[in-house]
């Protein structure tokens, strides 16, 4: 069996935080969050990465981290591809004022020619931590669907996802007695309390278990999928409330509307990892310091790809 290809979703900016944050530098060696999945993924086993880029960013997205990337890869007997998510590859035409990619679900379309295999999808501006990619990994290699709508997702603990500056939306999970996903509620403006979480409200905080797992948009997926992804496209421009202007057509929505029907099952494999992100950008300052914090205690290395055999 093929090892699973690593899919890396680029193509969006960070609207809250002002710019391409997954190209802003993390570390004094000018690393950025994406480095840190490269890293993870190439030490844990994957051997193939494909990233989802806009043509338009093509050549500053290859400048500040693809080549370079493709040059440790290479050492690593690691192969790199580019797909390209197009706000204009939709059925039927662009409606007029439109001017935005589609959202998630558009941008693994993007991969269809190029997956024969089962594959990864992660956000490139998210650190993920080492835990989850290991246990994706082995969990893929080692698997052997009996059909092609078995899928499986990291389950993150939702205290070790929340912001410091504020509300964050986060997709809680459903997980039932045998470990599989039942259904997902994306829930808005969870903020930490403390050592808690609660949902704000106009009418003040209703308390949400911080101990919850939460979906970080890191799904373990099989190369039919893609097949199925794009019926639903389809579909999602026939419903009568669609947002032709602003909507978006996201991978977590979709797989709950299939798990709700019954027709897929998602097995949640747990890390206790710690997720962190640039949701605003007064949060770059406490992620910078939480890579240096991971530098000192020896879980990576300055020189960020010496560590890896």
């Amino acid at each position: 069996m093929k090892k699973p290809v690593l899919v890396v979703m680029a193509a969006g900016m960070g609207s809250r935080y002002g710019g391409l944050k997954q190209i802003d530098p993390m570390d004094p060696q000018g690393h950025i969050i994406m480095d840190y999945s490269i890293h993870n993924a190439i030490e844990a086993g994957f051997n193939h990465i494909v990233f989802i880029i806009r043509e338009d960013i093509e050549s500053e997205f290859k400048k500040v981290i693809g080549n370079r990337i493709a040059s440790v890869c290479k050492e690593h007997d690691v192969t790199v591809e580019y797909a390209f998510q197009n706000i204009n590859d939709i059925p039927g035409e662009l409606p007029e004022g439109r001017t935005k990619p589609w959202g998630t679900g558009q941008a693994v379309l993007a991969v269809k020619s190029l997956l024969t295999t089962l594959f990864i999808v992660i956000n490139a501006d998210d650190y993920y931590g080492k835990e989850s990619f290991f246990k994706l990994h082995d969990f893929l290699e080692e698997y052997t669907p009996e059909k092609p709508t078995d899928f499986c997702a990291a389950g993150f603990i939702l205290k070790n996802t929340l912001s410091e500056n504020g509300g964050v939306t986060r997709g809680v999970c459903q997980v039932n007695e045998n470990g599989y996903l039942t259904g997902i509620n994306e829930t808005k403006n969870i903020v930490k309390v403390g050592n808690k979480a609660a949902v704000q409200k106009e009418d003040g905080q209703e308390p949400i278990d911080e101990n919850s797992h939460v979906s970080m948009n890191m799904w373990g997926l099989t190369p039919e999928f893609v097949e199925t992804l794009e019926k639903g496209f389809k579909e999602f421009f026939e419903k009568p409330d669609v947002d032709v202007l602003k909507g978006e057509y996201l991978l977590p929505i979709y797989i709950d509307e299939l798990l709700q029907k019954g027709e897929v099952t998602v097995k949640v494999l747990e890390t206790q990892d710690k997720w962190f992100g640039v949701t605003y950008k007064e949060d770059k300052d406490s992620v910078v310091e939480s890579f240096k914090k991971l530098i000192e205690e020896g879980v990576y290395k300055e020189k960020l790809f010496d560590d890896i055999l």
